[in-house]
């Protein structure tokens, strides 16, 4: 079930106020993706599609913040294949007088990040970062995966390129059982706005 609006249907008053995030809202897909991760052995690439949709929210008032978001979900399937491989449901959220973007999501492996980065409302792309320990931006995971895979810290790179256009590198660093050092275990694709 699509609990998202359609795309055409986005609420242009609540994107007037959503700064760096204004450019995301609506539906996007890419097939450009490609996702390396750990496996027995060593480590995966695999290819992969992508579907986005950021509805716009807001105002979102807590206190003296006012915020403005995007409530978000993604779907992946590697490239040719019906069943996904990864899901995400969450926030970004964008604080005007902070001039901050926060994206807060949930894996449904048991993994919940709060990542965060200034960000210029007429910039081009925008960094967030999350780090396990931190009690602003931080990582929180499931005790199986505290001990087998533990992500030490989130890194994300968005890249607005204009005219429906967006790309990102996502780089999770995780602490694996029985291996030493941190493997990177990253992600990357470009998008474009359906409709």
């Amino acid at each position: 079930m699509d609990v998202f609006q359609k795309p055409g249907t986005i609420d242009t008053e609540i994107v007037k106020n959503l700064g760096a995030l204004a450019a995301l809202a609506g539906t996007w897909e890419g097939d450009q993706g490609l996702d390396i991760a750990p496996t027995k052995n060593g480590q995966s690439e695999t290819k992969f599609r992508e579907r986005m949709t950021f509805e716009p929210i807001g105002p979102i008032v807590n206190g003296r913040q006012v915020l403005y978001g995007l409530r978000y979900a993604t779907s992946v399937w590697p490239l040719r294949e019906e069943k996904p491989f990864h899901e995400e449901v969450g926030y970004w959220l964008w604080d005007p007088n902070e001039q901050l973007v926060l994206r807060c999501f949930i894996v449904p492996r048991g993994i919940v990040v709060n990542a965060g980065g200034k960000a210029d409302p007429e910039g081009k792309g925008f960094e967030l970062l999350a780090e396990v320990g931190s009690e602003t931006f931080g990582i929180l995971s499931s005790p199986f995966l505290d001990q087998a895979f533990k992500t030490v810290r989130y890194k994300l790179k968005v890249m607005l390129q204009g005219d429906g256009q967006f790309s990102y590198f996502e780089d999770t660093q995780l602490v694996i059982h029985g291996r030493d050092g941190v493997f990177h275990h990253t992600d990357q694709n470009a998008l474009t706005r359906l409709g």
